[in-house]
């Protein structure tokens, strides 16, 4: 399969996350699909368990600081705090999927970007991922402490009566689609050995793309079944997203 029948450019960053279904199971990059997908198998099956026996009582808990006068709002709040719930939780468990799955994710951004380019495939092995592993790990960091305050600032706005409640999660879903965007576009930047500083930046010329892209995995990771196969999906879709619209960028830095 030559490397134009691989990639057919989608327009959006959506289409390149859709793109990654069929990416993921092309010869020759199923197996470095394995792991990141056993991953998130694993941690997607303890999300769900969690929110099934969970999520009831934590909506019921949170909408027990609701003045009586105000219970009409309940109606109205249960599907936008089951929302936010989703989003949190998913958020969480594939933060902490990525994290274990990083050193196998960067693998496999590096193999498909060989083949969508028609180079020759790295030949490191496991010698090559754990020479790696201080730089991939301090990758990961960064992206948290980036996440970090500006998810406090948010959890925070949460509590702001009727205004929070209902703007709150909207405002979390769209700065989790961007973060979702840096995540899985970072694994081809950061084989590259493009900073995390410039690959934000080179991002923020195409948020539409970024966020367009995140918000779609977020859609997967928060529906049922779907979302036991986002992880490697969503890494073969920025990798082709970068061969189409980044790879060039590296020039500049």
């Amino acid at each position: 399969m030559t490397p134009s029948q691989l990639v057919q450019q989608p327009t959006s960053g959506a289409g390149y996350f859709l793109r990654g279904f069929s990416l993921a199971f092309t010869p020759g990059i199923r197996r470095f699909v394995i792991i990141p997908l056993m991953v998130n198998l694993l941690l997607m099956g303890t999300l769900i368990s969690v929110l099934l026996s969970q999520l009831s009582t934590w909506i019921d808990g949170w909408l027990s600081y609701i003045p009586s006068w105000l219970d009409w709002l309940s109606y109205l709040l249960w599907p936008l705090l089951a929302i936010f719930a989703l989003v949190i939780c998913s958020y969480f468990f594939s933060t902490v999927a990525n994290w274990i799955a990083a050193p196998f994710n960067g693998l496999l951004a590096e193999h498909l970007e060989a083949k969508l380019t028609g180079k020759r495939p790295p030949d490191d092995g496991i010698a090559g991922i754990v020479k790696d592993l201080p730089r991939i790990f301090k990758r990961e960091w960064q992206k948290l402490w980036y996440y970090l305050p500006k998810a406090l600032g948010l959890l925070i706005l949460m509590w702001i009566p009727a205004i929070g409640q209902t703007l709150g999660p909207v405002l979390w879903f769209l700065f989790s689609a961007w973060m979702m965007g840096i995540q899985y576009c970072d694994y081809p930047f950061d084989n590259h050995r493009v900073s995390f500083p410039s690959m934000k930046a080179t991002l923020r010329e195409q948020k539409g793309m970024t966020m367009s892209f995140g918000a779609l995995v977020m859609v997967f990771t928060m529906t049922p079944v779907l979302n036991l196969f986002v992880m490697p999906v969503a890494v073969c879709g920025a990798t082709a997203m970068w061969v189409d619209k980044y790879r060039g960028e590296l020039a500049r830095y």
